[in-house]
């Protein structure tokens, strides 16, 4: 996929070796709002998604996506456990990573219009994701009711450190 934003040439492709370091550095930078990605995880994430893929700008860099189908018994994340529990066939947006370089330039928007199409290829009827609510995510909730996910739950997890707000998005 490759299209125009601000005048700017976006490629969206899968995700090679090659980006290992990228996709490494920037889930460290944004930890706390992620799971922790090491060596074995990035190549099980290789292996399971349905979509692993960076965003290039003007062929740099600039974000990465990973989402889940349904049905992945051995991946452990409580909010994906809790989509399996509750619908029958889903797409799962697991991280939508934007480097700070590149935020404001609407490439989450970007990366959920190429996640939607996916799921309709697919024929995929929602798409799930989840937003922190304690601590409280005003931007990330404002975006994603924007972007027409609606929320269909609540849980606490990691160990009641985190409340979140489990969304769906109806295609």
């Amino acid at each position: 996929m490759s299209n125009t934003n601000e005048t700017r040439e976006i490629v969206i492709r899968d995700v090679t070796t090659d980006d290992f370091v990228f996709v490494m550095d920037l889930n460290d930078i944004n930890v706390e709002v992620l799971s922790p990605m090491n060596t074995s995880k990035f190549l099980y994430f290789t292996e399971v998604s349905e979509m692993f893929q960076v965003m290039e700008v003007e062929g740099k860099p600039a974000a990465f996506i990973i989402a889940l189908r349904e049905g992945i018994d051995d991946y452990s994340s409580e909010n994906y456990r809790w989509f399996c529990g509750h619908y029958e066939k889903f797409l799962y947006v697991d991280r939508i990573v934007v480097d700070e370089e590149y935020r404001r330039l609407g490439l989450g928007r970007d990366a959920y219009e190429h996640i939607f199409d996916r799921a309709r290829e697919t024929g995929v009827p929602i798409v799930t994701a989840e937003v922190d609510i304690i601590p409280y995510n005003e931007p990330s909730l404002k975006f994603h009711s924007e972007m027409g996910f609606e929320e269909v739950g609540q849980q606490v997890i990691r160990g009641g450190k985190i409340k979140v707000s489990l969304q769906v998005k109806k295609l």
